[in-house]
């Protein structure tokens, strides 16, 4: 049976026993339609298509929702075995918003047997070169033109796949941005240029209802994506400003304006890593001590540094990424707790902001307090096991249990009288989510942002300024700083990467004036997420946001820099209202603050322009 149902803005055809909806968008020509059958994947392999089950639907309207409820039973896999599978779906438009969402549920799996649930299926995508793009939210984001080939992806939300829960496409100005009002179970795949969205169990169960928005526009680009979301983030009160975050915790205002300078005191690393250097143990063990960097602070200061943050790795025990969460006693060939805390007094004494590097998912075997009853626990019993880092071989723990963690450390921490001004909370904001199957602390992918967040609002209401390493939409709200945010690039570690399809600041369309992101500073081209063909500067003054400093940096490179950190002085409270290519080129772009600035930026040319509101004009 087919129905059909319309709003101000679209008008459905839809018939869900053949999975089949097309959507018409008023003031455009264009048509958008399901193409491939939904279905569940469980984890032998079988697929078992919606198309192949049993359905029975009816047309279904609230004082909310005008749609079609459908309820899907008799699942077969293709050789004929039966599953009890009941999978109830709803697909409606939502009457406050005029978007199209759409709902489903699966109930009667079994613990672990189900791997995936895809609803709704893909929207086909036809158009031709250069009659429309994809956007994906890979990190900062990426826009691939039409008729171009998408290099596959895991397509995790909420990790460097999925930085925030969001996609889309355009096809002769018409366009949809996707939302998974569900994101924390959620993924999506490639399939050609069309994206499939899809669902995965939680604590080995489907568990729960799972939601998705589709908000179609007739004229509009991936800036009408980023500004959508943006409204659905602000409508429910989940759009959390850097101005929100002072008023919280009064040192993020010294953050504004100021860059980052990112240095390290001992490493040791050992002898069952990854890393271990076989053939010249002499470098697996090294330090820098304490006061050696108080007198290079000192001397960048001397530079023209006014400002800086310091982030410090290596001041634990045996060095960088060691025996955590135990990191205690301070290094004592950098100079123990006394050398450390007159590293904080120098800071204090230049005008600089001290802040450290820690951990509290990577769970070391030496460290005195490990024990897997901690660990993160798998559906079959087991543990996690790395042994890249330098601390050698670990598992992860419960994020549960992370949040009691830090309160101990920086009980530490306030027992030697080391004040301080920020605190790097490692990979919590790139990691993919954990579960744990432990009975004493089981925990969701949602409860897991949950804790994670937690630990970063232990140090705010310290005083301290939370940061930790990219930036992910479950976990910004209770972040201030990250490591960096850059773009999907073919080697993310290399300076001669390429992008992967066309870098654009999604990320920062939605959040600007929510985080602050460092970019690397004028001396340098290519580098982690960007591609050797680019200057991370350039991104920097583009979105309006600050800088590394080098540590040894020259007096030129400290004033050259001050371009950008006086853009990020006047503009970091600002929202990022648009950027677009000049003229099409995406070699040349222009990004348009909330407060009028302006600024364009040539990568081929390697030059920039900004011009503020009051009419003065910067060039470099």
């Amino acid at each position: 049976m087919t129905y059909t149902w319309n709003n101000n803005t679209l008008s459905l055809q839809y018939d869900p026993e053949q999975a089949a909806l097309n959507i018409s968008v008023s003031g455009s020509d264009v048509t958008w339609s399901w193409t491939g059958a939904p279905f569940i994947r469980r984890n032998g392999g079988e697929v078992l298509n919606f198309t192949d089950a049993h359905c029975e639907s009816r047309a279904y309207k609230t004082g909310v929702a005008d749609g079609v409820r459908a309820t899907y039973t008799h699942f077969r896999a293709p050789d004929g075995t039966e599953y009890p599978y009941t999978v109830e779906t709803f697909v409606y438009l939502d009457i406050p918003s005029g978007d199209l969402k759409t709902e489903v549920r699966l109930d009667g799996d079994g613990k672990g047997e189900v791997a995936t649930l895809a609803f709704p299926p893909r929207m086909k995508f036809d158009a031709g070169e250069g009659e429309g793009y994809t956007v994906l939210p890979r990190m900062q984001g990426t826009l691939v033109p039409a008729g171009h080939p998408i290099r596959h992806c895991g397509g995790e939300i909420y990790e460097r796949d999925g930085y925030i829960p969001i996609y889309g496409q355009v096809k002769h100005g018409c366009g949809y941005t996707a939302i998974y009002d569900t994101p924390y179970d959620a993924r999506y795949d490639l399939i050609g240029e069309e994206v499939l969205p899809y669902f995965i169990p939680s604590l080995g169960y489907m568990a729960y209802k799972r939601v998705m928005v589709f908000s179609f526009f007739a004229e509009g680009d991936f800036n009408t994506m980023a500004k959508k979301y943006r409204s659905y983030l602000a409508e429910r009160g989940e759009l959390v400003t850097l101005r929100e975050k002072i008023a919280r915790n009064p040192r993020v205002a010294e953050l504004i304006g100021t860059p980052i300078v990112h240095t390290g005191s001992a490493v040791h690393i050992s002898p069952k890593s990854d890393y271990y250097n076989k053939e010249d143990p002499s470098k697996n063990d090294y330090c820098t001590p304490f006061s050696e960097t108080a007198d290079r602070l000192r001397a960048l200061k001397e530079k023209g540094a006014d400002k800086v943050y310091l982030h410090l790795d290596g001041w634990g025990c045996h060095g960088y990424d060691n025996l955590h969460p135990d990191p205690f006693p301070v290094n004592e060939l950098a100079g123990g707790a006394d050398g450390m805390r007159a590293l904080q007094q120098t800071c204090t004494e230049l005008g600089y902001l001290f802040g450290i590097h820690d951990q509290y998912r990577d769970y070391y075997y030496d460290a005195p307090s490990f024990s897997f009853d901690n660990a993160i626990m798998y559906i079959d019993g087991t543990h996690p096991y790395c042994s890249v880092w330098y601390g050698g071989p670990h598992s992860f723990l419960c994020a549960e249990l992370a949040p009691d963690y830090v309160r101990r450390n920086y009980n530490t921490f306030e027992e030697l009288d080391i004040k301080l001004d920020g605190s790097y909370l490692d990979v919590f904001s790139v990691v993919r989510l954990d579960e744990c199957f432990n009975p004493d602390h089981p925990m969701t992918r949602e409860q897991c942002a949950r804790a994670r967040r937690e630990c970063l609002d232990i140090l705010s209401d310290r005083g301290i300024i939370p940061s930790s390493e990219e930036v992910l939409g479950c976990i910004v709200n209770s972040q201030v700083l990250c490591h960096h945010a850059p773009f999907f690039t073919s080697n993310l570690g290399s300076r001669e990467a390429v992008n992967v399809g066309i870098p654009i600041p999604l990320l920062n369309l939605v959040y600007h004036d929510c985080v602050v992101i460092p970019w690397f500073g004028p001396d340098y081209k290519g580098g982690w997420g960007i591609a050797g063909s680019d200057r991370g500067y350039l991104w920097a003054v583009l979105c309006g946001d600050t800088i590394y400093y080098d540590i040894n940096a020259t007096p030129e490179m400290v004033a050259y820099g001050k371009i950008a950190l006086e853009l990020n002085r006047r503009v970091a409270l600002c929202d990022l209202v648009s950027h677009e290519f000049v003229d099409g080129n995406p070699r040349a772009r222009r990004s348009v603050f909330s407060d009028g600035t302006v600024v364009t930026a040539d990568f081929d040319a390697d030059t920039f322009e900004i011009t503020y509101p009051d009419g003065e004009v910067v060039r470099g």
